[in-house]
């Protein structure tokens, strides 16, 4: 594997310092079910500590930072669907949105969409068809390196998953998040570097659902770690979250997190989607 390289944040201020929430690691496998099984707030069954940590403002090098090295990337992506509450706009209009942007930032051959979330940090969580969901607020993958390319076989076939990997293509799993009211001024996301994450850090986790076992990572903290974030997103903006790719060279797993501003008190509630996909490249 080829050396990532290291964004020098030693010698530049930070944007600001917040806790996040690390996993505190322990012997037996963490396991926590997923609000989709338990109908309300997740529940975990592991520790976690809360780390006062310096966070980059991700706009300074905003030009610079690329999924496959950062493993993230700020993008200006607006959206021609006007309520993304309505679930039909979505699975139509802003899933072709979202295949166009990932093709465009690839080059790829093909994008599967496979799952949409809105979330809230007020009210209960925001709604969707599988149930209500608030912020993530602890450090987390989506996928790990057993989950990613499982994940990948369902959405994309397993017959035509296996044809795709004996050709040699590429196959990468993306998220891309968007405000869908902004600016952002409460519970914002903060983005891990890619290539400052020790592999011991990354914590397997298994995730409970109603007819399924996934596995995430969570991550534990090490002073080394990189943080960033994206001040006062806007409607008009992506992030695109790089949560696993079958290219070992590249950036792989994206660790992030909702955390609280230090004057977010009074802020209105962030609201957000976020879209999973899978980007073929060939």
């Amino acid at each position: 594997m080829r050396p990532l390289p290291a964004t020098d944040f030693a010698s530049a201020a930070p944007a600001l310092v917040a806790p996040l929430a690390y996993i505190v690691p322990q012997e037996t496998k963490p396991v926590f079910h997923s609000q989709a099984l338990t109908g309300g707030e997740a529940k975990s069954f592991f520790a976690t500590e809360s780390v006062e940590t310096p966070i980059g403002d991700l706009r300074l090098h905003a030009d610079e930072f690329t999924l496959d090295l950062e493993g993230f990337a700020l993008r200006i992506a607006p959206t021609a669907v006007a309520d993304l509450w309505d679930d039909a706009a979505v699975e139509t209009a802003y899933h072709a949105e979202i295949e166009a942007l990932l093709k465009a930032e690839y080059g790829a051959s093909r994008v599967v969409v496979f799952d949409a979330t809105r979330r809230s940090d007020g009210g209960g969580g925001a709604a969707n068809r599988d149930g209500r969901r608030g912020a993530a607020k602890r450090i987390h993958v989506d996928y790990t390196a057993a989950s990613g390319p499982q994940r990948a076989r369902d959405a994309l076939g397993a017959d035509e998953f296996e044809a795709l990997v004996a050709r040699g293509a590429r196959i990468v799993q993306v998220n891309v998040w968007r405000p869908i009211a902004g600016p952002v001024r409460r519970a914002p996301l903060a983005l891990a570097e890619a290539g400052s994450i020790r592999p011991e850090d990354l914590v397997a986790t298994d995730q409970m659902f109603p007819d399924r076992v996934g596995e995430i990572y969570h991550l534990a903290f090490h002073p080394d770690q990189r943080w960033w974030h994206a001040p006062e997103m806007t409607r008009d903006e992506v992030l695109l979250i790089k949560g696993w790719d079958s290219d070992e060279t590249r950036a792989r797993f994206t660790p992030h997190t909702a955390f609280a501003l230090p004057d977010e008190a009074g802020a209105p509630a962030r609201e957000s989607i976020e879209v999973r996909a899978y980007v073929v490249i060939e």
